[in-house]
């Protein structure tokens, strides 16, 4: 299977698609305004191409076409993912991880839980 690479604006409609399907054109156009200030027509040309590329399809046998994911949120975040670390951190983990402590914005909670992730990974390669 070929990798499906998202857009940002790509990732706004899959994001609302994963999260509830489905949804109509004029359901997705009225959310999107209020986040983006996307017409309808912007919102139909995004979906067509989420449709393209094999992320999206349309159920044409309802009277008002609904649209919904074909992909799971698991199966492209991890190439995005290495998409974003190589572009922004030339595929530093190590940087990345730099840039997120330095800001000092890191709760309590999400140092345990990248504490916890990175227990789990030991235990992994230990394996």
């Amino acid at each position: 299977m070929e990798q499906i690479m998202l857009s940002d604006s790509e990732w706004k409609i899959m994001k609302l698609l994963w999260k509830k399907s489905p949804y109509t054109l004029g359901e997705l156009a009225k959310v999107l305004e209020g986040e983006t200030g996307w017409t309808r027509a912007t919102v139909f040309v995004m979906l067509k191409r989420l449709i393209a590329k094999g992320a999206v399809r349309v159920d044409e046998e309802s009277r008002i076409h609904e649209y919904y994911p074909t992909v799971k949120r698991r199966d492209i975040a991890p190439a995005e993912t290495e998409s974003f670390l190589n572009r922004v951190y030339d595929g530093s983990i190590g940087m990345l991880f730099t840039a997120l402590t330095e800001r000092n914005t890191l709760s309590d909670t999400e140092i345990a839980e990248l504490r916890q992730i990175l227990d789990n990974a030991e235990k992994k390669r230990k394996e």
